[in-house]
C-alpha cells in the first residue's frame, strides 16, 4: 500500500467472499483519482469481479488493467451502461463530473459506488436523490478514512461492548499531504473538486455521525482559508467545523494540506471519541515518532489504559455488506439516507463556511 502519497490509498485486506465468481460483477467508469484502485480492491476482497473499464486516457486505462487484468477495455461509458450483465459502476472521475455517471448508472438499473466527493453542489445532491429513488437501486459513497481502516473497524468492536458508554463528542483531524506537482489542473479549480469541506471534509463527517450513533446533523459553524498556496487562488488548504447530532452528541474535525515531508505517512489523521465512561482515540496511518504500523488505537475506561494493534483483526467489513445489500435488496451496509445526508451536510458546511481572508493571514 502507498502510505506517503494518499492519491494512492488502497489498502490489502483478507480476503471474506460474500458471492460466488461473476454473481457481482463491476464496470468502471472514469480513473482521474486514484482512489478506484482502493474502491476496487475491497469491492474484489469481497467477491466481485472487475469485468469492464472505460476512461479517455489511454495511459490510466492501461495502469489500470495491470492490477485488474480481468478488466475488459470498451470504447465508450455507453458499453458499459447498456450491458446488461454489469451490477454496478464505480467512479473516481472529476468530483464535478461524478453525480451525472451516478445518475446514469442508477437509471440504467445498476448500482453505484463512487468516489468521494460523489457531488460538488446541492442540486447535485437532490438530483442524485431523485435518481436512488425511481431506480430502487444501492448508492454507496467510498469514505476511505473510516469503511477502509481497519482502526476504525476495531473502535466498532470497542463501542459495541460498551466500553466508553454513551459517545458525546467525536474530534477528526485529517490531515493530508499536497503533493502539489503531481496533482492535475482540476485538482485546485473549486468548480472541478467543490472545495475542501465538500471533499475531504465528507469523510470526518462521516466519523462524527457513525461514532455518534445519530443519523442526521446540523452544521453549527465551518471556516476554509487558503494559507500556502496563492498561485491557486480558488484552492483551499485549511477547513474546519462544529456539528451537532439529532441525538444530542457533537462533533468537531479539521483538515488540511499541510502534512510535512518528514512525516512517513500522507497524513497524521486522527480520531478521540469521548464517551460518559472513557475515550478511544484512533492513530489511523502512523503513530507519530513511534511505531511504523498504522492502525494503533488508544483506550482508557474504568478498567484501565490500553493499547491495540489493530493491523489483521477485523478487516474492512463494509465492503461485502455492501455487495450483499446489492444483491439481496437489504440495507445493512450503510443507509441510503444517512449516505446522502453526509452529503448534503459537507456541502452545506461548504456553502455556509467563512472564508478567512489574506488580510487576516
Amino acid at each position: 500500500m502507498q502510505r506517503k502519497d494518499g492519491q494512492m490509498y488502497a489498502p490489502v485486506g483478507k480476503s471474506c467472499l460474500v458471492c460466488n465468481p461473476g454473481e457481482f460483477t463491476i464496470g468502471v467508469i472514469g480513473l482521474d483519482h486514484g482512489h478506484i484502485y482502493g474502491m476496487c480492491n475491497a469491492l474484489v476482497e469481497a467477491g466481485a469481479t472487475v469485468t469492464h473499464v472505460w476512461d479517455p486516457d489511454q495511459n490510466r486505462i492501461a495502469a489500470f488493467v495491470k492490477a485488474f487484468p480481468t478488466a475488459k477495455v470498451v470504447r465508450s461509458d455507453a458499453a458499459i451502461y447498456d450491458n446488461p450483465s454489469i451490477d454496478l459502476v464505480a467512479t473516481a472521475a472529476i468530483p464535478s463530473d461524478r453525480s451525472s455517471i451516478i445518475i446514469k448508472a442508477l437509471m440504467a438499473g445498476k448500482h453505484a459506488f463512487s468516489d468521494k466527493p460523489a457531488m460538488t453542489s446541492l442540486s447535485q445532491l437532490e438530483a442524485v436523490r431523485s435518481a436512488v429513488q425511481l431506480s430502487g437501486k444501492r448508492f454507496g459513497i467510498y469514505f476511505s478514512e473510516r469503511l477502509h481502516v481497519e482502526a476504525a473497524s476495531f473502535a466498532d468492536t470497542l463501542l459495541a461492548d460498551g466500553s466508553i458508554g454513551k459517545v458525546v463528542q467525536t474530534i477528526v483531524l485529517g490531515p493530508h499531504r499536497l503533493s502539489k506537482p503531481t496533482r492535475p489542473t482540476w485538482f485546485f479549480q473549486k468548480e472541478k473538486f467543490g472545495g475542501i469541506l465538500t471533499d475531504i471534509g465528507s469523510h470526518q463527517i462521516d466519523q462524527i455521525l457513525h461514532y455518534g450513533n445519530a443519523q442526521h446533523a446540523q452544521v453549527l459553524a465551518s471556516k476554509v482559508a487558503n494559507y500556502n498556496n496563492p498561485d491557486y487562488p480558488e484552492f483551499e488548504d485549511f477547513g474546519d467545523a462544529s456539528l451537532l447530532c439529532d441525538n444530542g452528541s457533537s462533533g468537531y474535525f479539521r483538515v488540511d494540506w499541510f502534512t510535512p515531508d518528514g512525516l512517513r505517512a500522507w497524513g497524521d489523521g486522527r480520531t478521540i471519541i469521548l464517551g460518559t465512561e472513557g475515550h478511544i482515540e484512533l492513530r489511523k496511518y502512523v503513530d507519530l515518532a513511534r511505531s511504523d504500523t498504522p492502525n494503533t488505537v488508544y483506550m482508557a475506561n474504568g478498567k484501565g489504559e490500553f493499547s491495540f494493534d489493530a493491523n489483521n483483526t477485523v478487516g474492512f467489513p463494509f465492503f461485502g455488506r455492501f455487495i450483499r445489500d446489492c444483491l439481496d435488496h437489504t440495507e445493512l451496509a450503510i443507509s441510503q439516507e444517512y449516505t446522502l445526508h453526509v452529503m448534503e451536510l459537507a456541502l452545506t458546511a461548504q456553502k455556509m463556511a467563512t472564508r478567512i481572508s489574506e488580510e487576516r493571514q
